[in-house]
């Protein structure tokens, strides 16, 4: 079994790097080479703008090439606990958005040239309890009303259609969702913003920012620096640099997944015929997929974690295996391949926040939604940065506020995990 990241084990490697390090002169300098940042230097670049972006390790090599391979419209919340949080027209406009996300990855691999094995597969969103379907289709009666009248309900009695397993009790169909090889659309995305001119920097961490005046920034790494006339920060729960103040508004959270062996085809064909993305409601989420070669990527919180190493992740790929098995009785023989971990930077609305501060520009903390997100943000950022910041649909949603007590190190992550845990075993 390999302890890595599937998608980033079976992608071809971004082969245009700069050598070294930063040097001169940027009208952008974009702090982070994950979804986020290489969409922005792609839509930058394109825009005839002069761009350096700075990777501290590989480009899309942690969230961006860690996460389930799934490009989901919709939130992970429940919309119509939504709409009574923020109002009818708020909670619309941001769904409208996660919409606008996955048509946004569709349009660049398309436009690009993207070998990433981009489907519209749709997604299915399966009630782990009874009570938890009758949620779910109080959601779907708004979304059908106002923002999405594709979605459908899908009672208990017609969910052997789509799932192989009577572990759940109905779901509701998302059909613009989408699945992809993260690997090849995020080394991809870094070879077409290269090809329209962006300067990308791996092995790069930034160590100093420092404000020249404005939003103009002396950016530094151990191997140079650049002088930008704007600044973008996509970096995510980067543990590295003078990131102080978001680190205390973004809390690291792993994600854990395993892969299996190549599957027979009728196998496949019983347990997941529409191959849609599969997500279950409970507060420790898992979710499947298959993946090119007929392999099935099984994944969720597992554990309430801020670590990933291989011994944690081994963990976590184990206690996976057997939600894998109660869900398909029949992979109970089934060899794992890949196990491996990731960090997702969670917010405590769980929603992104993206915007301006102290003259330098950010967008991050995606909470599980970072594919479509990340990519369109990016992309929104570009425009942002060109003077748009009517664009933003994370804008107005008033102060991120500083999580009490907390300086970027989740101590209170255990205590979370058991809250969640007993949740989801008494409702």
């Amino acid at each position: 079994m390999k302890m890595h990241s599937y998608w980033l084990d079976t992608a071809t490697p971004f082969a245009n790097a700069m050598p070294g390090g930063p040097e001169g002169v940027a009208d952008v300098a974009i702090v982070g080479g994950g979804f986020t940042g290489l969409s922005a230097a792609l839509a930058l670049a394109k825009k005839g703008a002069s761009v350096v972006l700075l990777e501290a390790d590989r480009v899309a090599g942690a969230a961006s090439g860690r996460n389930g391979g799934m490009c989901n419209n919709g939130f992970a919340q429940d919309y119509h606990g939504m709409v009574a949080a923020m109002g009818e027209a708020r909670a619309a406009t941001l769904y409208r958005a996660f919409n606008a996300a996955v048509d946004k990855v569709e349009s660049i691999v398309t436009e690009e040239g993207i070998d990433c094995h981009f489907q519209r597969v749709g997604k299915l969103k399966v009630a782990a309890r009874p009570e938890h379907y009758d949620k779910i289709a109080r959601s779907q009666a708004l979304l059908a009303k106002s923002v999405d009248p594709e979605t459908r309900m899908l009672p208990r009695s017609e969910l052997r259609t789509e799932i192989g397993s009577d572990r759940y009790f109905g779901g509701m169909i998302y059909p613009r969702s989408a699945s992809m090889h993260m690997g090849q659309y995020g080394q991809g995305l870094a070879e077409a913003a290269a090809r329209h001119g962006a300067r990308i920097y791996q092995d790069n961490p930034l160590t100093k920012l420092t404000r020249v005046g404005g939003t103009v920034h002396e950016v530094t790494t151990p191997h140079g620096s650049v002088r930008a006339n704007q600044v973008l920060l996509a970096t995510g729960t980067s543990r590295v640099g003078p990131l102080g103040w978001f680190r205390r508004r973004l809390i690291p959270v792993g994600a854990f997944l395993i892969a299996t062996e190549p599957l027979p085809q009728e196998l496949l064909d019983r347990l997941t015929p529409h191959r849609r993305n599969t997500t279950d409601t409970r507060n420790f989420v898992t979710y499947f997929r298959t993946l090119p070669g007929n392999r099935l990527l099984f994944g969720g919180r597992a554990r309430f974690s801020s670590s990933t190493d291989p011994r944690s992740d081994a963990k976590s790929g184990a206690i996976l295996r057997q939600s894998m098995i109660s869900v398909f009785p029949e992979l109970a023989d089934t060899r794992i391949d890949y196990c491996w971990g990731g960090l997702v930077d969670m917010t405590q609305d769980r929603l992104p926040h993206a915007g301006e501060r102290d003259g330098v520009f950010y967008s991050m903390g995606y909470s599980g939604h970072g594919t479509q997100m990340a990519t369109y943000m990016g992309s929104i950022m570009a425009e942002v940065l060109d003077g748009r910041a009517d664009l933003n649909p994370l804008a107005d949603r008033g102060d991120w506020n500083a999580i009490p007590g907390y300086f970027g190190t989740p101590w209170f992550l255990p205590f979370v995990g058991a809250y969640y845990k007993y949740q989801d075993w008494v409702r």
